[in-house]
């Protein structure tokens, strides 16, 4: 088997509608995929049928056997009133062995918050925090859902360079969804874009010239993205939508 997921022509209708239509997504290992759209795309439904969370209308989705995810959401609320420390809360599922928890610790730069309480901790802390936990079961795919979406510029370059240095040493698969695609262009061997459907799908650098991408985001995105080129030379292919074209809404991601 070649392939760590494999989701051939997925659809996952609620209330009579389609979050995903038809969708089909090969993760491999080694690949470095980036998930971009507008918000209500259905990205976060996506992450979510490829770890098994949520069950497909149609299509199928299989995963390789034993297939380990290392899953890292948006943001981690930390609730004041039920203090509980770093350490704690890495071994809250399970108990690490103490190479492991060491490997992620230092791995992630955690090391000075381990006696914290989570809700003292900054947003890129929890980050690095999240990060280390999802790395605990040493994962075959890491799968990350707009991990920096709430930190600052500072916070977001050094947790991209986290994953990069993370997917470099360990060799593993990354799913990502990420509205900084030029931040993340040093890693990402593939970019899909995603409304509903899949609308394009390339390298970073052949998916700014795709007028599917150019509709979503715009000329001044495409712009931006083509100063980080990859090599040439792999597939690329845009399918052509009437639905593609038209104002998507940022109002509240519901995917």
């Amino acid at each position: 088997m070649t392939f760590l997921i494999k989701a051939e022509n997925i659809s996952v209708v609620r209330n009579g509608k389609a979050i995903l239509d038809s969708v089909s997504l090969d993760v491999r290992p080694g690949d470095f995929t980036t998930i971009v759209g507008p918000n209500g795309a259905g990205k976060t439904t996506l992450l979510k049928v490829l770890m098994g969370l949520i069950n497909v209308d149609f299509g199928s989705v299989r995963r390789k056997p034993g297939l380990r995810v290392g899953y890292v959401p948006q943001r981690l609320a930390a609730d004041e009133s039920m203090p509980i420390t770093v350490r704690r809360f890495l071994t809250l599922r399970k108990k690490a062995a103490p190479g492991d928890l060491e490997r992620v610790v230092t791995e992630t730069g955690i090391g000075a918050l381990l006696g914290k309480s989570l809700h003292v901790l900054s947003g890129g802390e929890l980050q690095r925090l999240l990060m280390a936990r999802a790395l605990l079961d040493d994962p075959d795919v890491l799968i990350l859902d707009e991990p920096a979406q709430n930190l600052d510029v500072a916070g977001q370059l050094a947790l991209y360079r986290l994953i990069d240095n993370v997917y470099s040493e360990r060799r593993l698969a990354v799913v990502m969804v990420s509205h900084d695609l030029h931040l993340v262009m040093s890693s990402t061997r593939h970019v899909v874009c995603l409304y509903h459907h899949i609308s394009c799908r390339g390298t970073p650098h052949t998916i700014t010239r795709d007028p599917a991408f150019k509709s979503v985001f715009g000329e001044d995105m495409a712009r931006l993205m083509a100063v980080y080129t990859h090599a040439a030379g792999e597939d690329h292919f845009c399918e052509t939508h009437d639905h593609t074209r038209h104002e998507h809404s940022h109002e509240g991601d519901g995917s």
